[in-house]
């Protein structure tokens, strides 16, 4: 955020502040930092790595605008907090301090108009924090390191105010004509910024597993803030990209529900803030007739008036539950049900990294009152149940293990209120386990069962359907209900360990009560395991999310979901949610978890 200040000359006087945070951590622990290998007489070959946790500048600003265009130079203090890690190798000991540095930037940039009151920038800045002594106790060492960085950046700004001081013309008052982009059907700019607060009491349970549920309680927090940024391109296509920050962690670090309490935690977590882009693909619509459909703007979505008869095509990296297996009623974290199993079909073990988005195409044929959809994508390096499974957190970077999806929806009219039905299908293609025989190997050879799991990958198939209703009864209250089913001998490969679900609720809005932007929420699931899946775990074996130990007494995974979301204004939502879990991750003598969240929305 900042300030500026225009001059008659076309001069222009800024002050502004920024924070930065890095990209999420690669396998070996490197995000915007360094690593270096060296040979001491007193650790012998040793590993040093100095990695930013974040950093922040407060800068002047001096430019020139002309033509609607600024160019500016920019300078002034910088600050980062980092993380030195030093690892003598030959005993494994490793020290990993904290370190704050301060120092100083300079830069340029260029500022060009896009949309009322929002600009673009293309901005360079190179910082320098010094040389700075720190210790390590643990290897007795005390090392001095400088650090520097230097940054090229794409970004957006949105000035404030009608005449939005300083900045370049066109970004206040769109105007036509000229090779701008200033024009607000040819740009979207969308936002959006959530946080969970949820936790638990204690629970009933005789001990702790690897991926249970905590017997004590636990309370977590996540915080993510996105931006939709969409370009036409030229007739009936669109360019979507989503930065997005993160921060937070589920319960349990995201384990012990095969139903998972909470949408917006992601299988990795990380107590600091990390930056990622989770989207960016490319969508080209294709008008086949019919009547004009009005379209209002909305996140990753342009406003416009498609034809009811059209093809879609999408390709780039996103989540397939952006395009499959969608509800009204219950598909989204952030504004309705939380817990994973009711977002979408427990039993779709839809392909994604440990954020849930991967690379692929998807086409999309409506036709009356029919949809037809089928995708290809990439699965991620390794199931992310079992052993063995660090890359998992990553896609398969030889698009050689895929998933295929397909898609019918029907809409219809019961009783005058409209309604969809949809029947979704996937085939997952790669390398994995098959259960029976990891616990064959654990009952035979004395492995563990999810080592034994993690040997006995191999090309296989894991089909899965899945049925999904949405019914409007009235203006005001919705009917949702899904129900899935998939191959339980093999191991799923991203989503979670449910071979069997049925799902249902209904979502009320509150006009009745005078309140028309609040919501009301119930659903309940009951989630299930094939046979081979349960003597998996009853051996001891590890899931995607579950895993007790042995575990001792097999029940259904029963799960309990209310939901009151209030409308401070039409923009920004708090709202409490609570779920009952019985015999949470399908051991019938833990439990019942009662689980307690808040959650602040706001989106434009």
């Amino acid at each position: 955020g900042g300030y500026n200040f225009l001059l008659p000359s076309h001069v222009l006087l800024g002050l502004e502040a920024d924070f930065t945070f890095p990209a999420y951590p690669d396998l070996s622990g490197q995000s915007t930092g360094a690593t270096a290998n060296f040979i001491s007489p007193s650790l012998g070959p040793a590993t040093y790595m100095e990695a930013m946790q974040a950093s922040g500048t407060v800068r002047g600003r001096l430019g020139y605008v002309f033509n609607d265009w600024l160019l500016y130079g920019t300078g002034g203090f910088a600050w980062t907090r980092n993380q030195q890690t030093l690892t003598q190798i030959s005993s494994g000991t490793t020290d990993s301090p904290f370190v704050s540095r301060s120092g100083w930037v300079v830069g340029a940039g260029l500022e060009v108009p896009l949309i009322t009151n929002w600009t673009a920038k293309l901005e360079y800045l190179y910082s320098n924090f010094g040389a700075k002594n720190v210790g390590f106790p643990t290897n007795n060492e005390v090392f001095r390191a400088d650090f520097a960085l230097q940054t090229v950046r794409l970004g957006v700004n949105y000035h404030f105010g009608d005449g939005a001081a300083g900045a370049p013309s066109g970004a206040t008052e769109a105007r036509s004509g000229g090779w701008t982009l200033a024009d607000e059907d040819r740009v979207s700019l969308h936002g959006q910024a959530t946080f969970v607060g949820q936790g638990y009491p204690r629970i009933r349970a005789t001990s702790n597993g690897p991926n249970s549920l905590p017997l004590a309680g636990d309370f977590r927090e996540t915080n993510d803030v996105t931006l939709y940024a969409g370009l036409r391109l030229w007739q009936g296509a669109e360019l979507w990209i989503n930065p997005e920050i993160d921060q937070g962690f589920g319960v349990a670090n995201t384990h012990g529900a095969a139903g998972f309490p909470s949408g917006e935690s992601y299988k990795l977590g990380d107590a600091f803030a990390y930056t990622r882009v989770q989207r960016y693909f490319l969508r080209q619509f294709v008008d086949l007739g019919g009547e004009k459909q009005k379209v209002e703007s909305d996140i990753n979505q342009f406003a416009g008036e498609p034809t009811r008869n059209r093809l879609v095509f999408t390709v780039g990296k996103f989540a397939i539950v952006d395009i499959f297996d969608t509800n009204k009623y219950a598909n989204n974290p952030k504004s309705d049900f939380l817990n994973w199993a009711l977002i979408n079909a427990g039993t779709f073990d839809y392909a994604g990294d440990a954020w849930g988005y991967t690379y692929g195409a998807a086409a999309e044929w409506y036709q009356d009152r029919w949809t037809v959809r089928g995708g290809i994508f990439d699965l991620s390096a390794t199931p992310a149940g079992g052993a063995l499974n660090g890359p998992a957190y990553g896609l398969d970077p030889n698009l050689s293990q895929f998933q295929a999806v397909g898609e019918i929806e029907e809409r219809h009219e019961f009783l005058g209120q409209p309604g969809k039905l949809k029947v979704t299908g996937f085939l997952s293609r790669g390398r994995m386990g098959n259960f029976q025989d990891a616990v064959n190997a654990a009952n035979w050879l004395g492995m563990d069962p999810s080592l034994a799991l993690a040997l006995d990958r191999k090309f296989r198939n894991r089909p899965g359907v899945s049925v999904n209703l949405e019914q409007q009864v009235s203006d005001n209250v919705g009917f949702f209900a899904r129900a899935g089913y998939t191959d339980g001998s093999v191991e799923p490969w991203d989503f979670a360990d449910i071979d069997r679900t049925v799902q249902a609720g209904v979502s009320i809005s509150g006009k009745d009560w005078g309140r028309p932007d609040d919501t009301l929420g119930f659903a309940g699931i009951v989630n299930g395991l094939a046979n081979s899946h349960e003597a998996y775990f009853a051996a001891g074996g590890l899931g995607i999310l579950i895993g007790d130990g042995q575990l001792p007494a097999y029940g259904l995974e029963k799960i309990l979901e209310s939901y009151y979301n209030y409308a401070l204004t039409p923009n920004i939502k708090v709202g409490v949610d609570y779920q009952l879990i019985v015999d949470p991750g399908y051991n019938a003598t833990r439990g019942p978890a009662n689980l307690f969240a808040a959650r602040l929305h706001w989106q434009f």
